[in-house]
């Protein structure tokens, strides 16, 4: 019986990346799809569709990448399985702020699974959709992504399946996490989860977890008679943004009947106006945040937030065109792990640089500074030749020119001395490991 061939390469710290997750694919097809869909959604085209990813990453149809995601027999729960092993690996006990979030895409029409109509965040009203609630993680000013789950309407459930409210998706998925060993020093979520008492703030409670919860303005609690609810002063404080400037607010404690272990607060821009889009009242039960830290500490939401749906966008989330959700989880897995492959290169998780790297930082449009986005860019600088070559190499079959494809090859070989070396370092690990 003959060899098994090799997967076919893309680029190094690509191979490099999805070598560890190899053995979920028995096919070698398989783990050359798995291959070329990281490549595909880290690149530059503005729609991640099969199409336009067969093209940037050079294959002539979408044949085997629809293949991949509609036949292959690898399973995506032990893909997010490795993924969150490899994060827990690379964080070594540290200890995360965790980000409950939910994120929603317009669909057309009723085919697509769990598909109806309901609050699309990105949209910001009612439309016809898909949501899911996800969770992500914050360390040393990079995010990682964790864990997603599509959120069920009553009215889309299939037979068997039982309605879960997103308030007790979060709350499972948080208890999974935990199980797996994450720590989380700290945990975020809008209204939606801190208006979920029974269903979301109460697990919170009893997995005594640290949490800031936006909350309604309205929200209410039991009294006895002889209690009322005040507000004390507006107070001034500093918030220190991700890029370092800093902006005065104002924060009020609000108090219902007597302090408690949980605190109420209004934070906003202008205590005359209370802004809508600049004004938040949040519950505090997190003993090790202090007064001064409260709005930078939930003022990370935010951040995370905005930093997400970049991601999202430039990944490709939404550009799914399967309609059943066993192929949408697919690619939204996917999605995970190109996001966490580019947020392995942060210096948090690097103890050097190769000196190789020094040479591709001088490349005029080049960014230093740090952040998931710019790690991208850079990043795509790095296959920028490889995926101009897939363009052009149609057109070298028409007008052979020797010298033009011997220089994307030779460029492309220097390109392949940019590696992750934290990525590198596991891939070592592995071998020794297996040998």
């Amino acid at each position: 019986m003959p060899a098994s061939r090799v997967a076919r390469p893309t680029i190094r710290f690509v191979d490099e990346y999805c070598q560890l997750y190899e053995g979920l694919f028995p096919e070698v097809r398989s783990f050359e799809a798995f291959k070329l869909l990281h490549l595909g959604m880290i690149s530059e085209i503005k729609r991640k569709s099969l199409p336009a990813i067969a093209k940037v990453v050079g294959l002539d149809n979408q044949q085997n990448l629809h293949h991949f995601l509609s036949e292959s027999p690898w399973q995506m729960h032990q893909l997010r399985q490795k993924r969150l092993e490899l994060t827990l690996k690379v964080l070594n006990g540290r200890s995360l702020i965790l980000l409950i979030d939910e994120t929603g895409d317009c669909k057309k029409g009723k085919s697509t699974d769990y598909v109806k109509r309901q609050y699309i965040g990105n949209v910001g009203k009612k439309e016809n959709g898909i949501v899911a609630v996800t969770a992500y993680g914050l360390v040393n000013g990079m995010i990682v992504p964790l864990s997603f789950e599509v959120y069920k309407p009553k009215e889309r459930l299939k037979e068997g399946e039982e309605y879960q409210s997103k308030p007790q998706i979060a709350a499972r998925m948080i208890r999974q996490l935990q199980a797996l060993g994450f720590q989380f020093e700290l945990v975020l979520a809008d209204s939606l989860y801190g208006e979920s008492k029974v269903n979301f703030v109460d697990v919170l409670d009893e997995l005594k977890l640290p949490y800031i919860l936006a909350i309604r303005s309205n929200h209410a609690l039991w009294l006895p008679q002889d209690q009322e609810v005040y507000q004390e002063p507006w107070q001034t404080f500093k918030r220190t943004f991700s890029n370092g400037t800093t902006e005065t607010r104002y924060r009020a404690e609000v108090i219902y009947g007597k302090r408690h272990r949980k605190q109420y607060w209004l934070l906003t821009t202008d205590p005359e106006t209370l802004p809508d889009n600049s004004t938040s009242f949040v519950m505090v039960c997190a003993p090790a945040v202090n007064l001064g830290e409260i709005g930078d500490s939930y003022g990370f939401r935010t951040w995370i937030e905005y930093g997400l749906k970049q991601a999202k966008d430039a990944l490709g989330w939404a550009d799914f065109r399967m309609t059943r959700y066993e192929q949408i989880e697919k690619w939204w897995e996917l999605v995970m792990s190109a996001f966490l492959m580019v947020s392995l290169f942060a210096d948090p998780f690097n103890d050097s640089c190769p000196l190789a790297h020094q040479q591709f930082v001088q490349h005029p449009w080049w960014n230093n500074q740090s952040g998931w986005k710019n790690l991208l860019n850079n990043l795509r600088l790095i296959i920028q030749p490889l995926v101009c070559f897939n363009w052009l190499k149609h057109w070298l079959t028409v007008f052979p020119i020797a010298s033009l494809q011997l220089g994307f090859e030779q460029l492309t070989q220097k390109m392949n001395q940019f590696i992750c070396p934290r990525v590198h370092q596991l891939n070592l690990q592995l071998i020794f490991s297996s040998a």
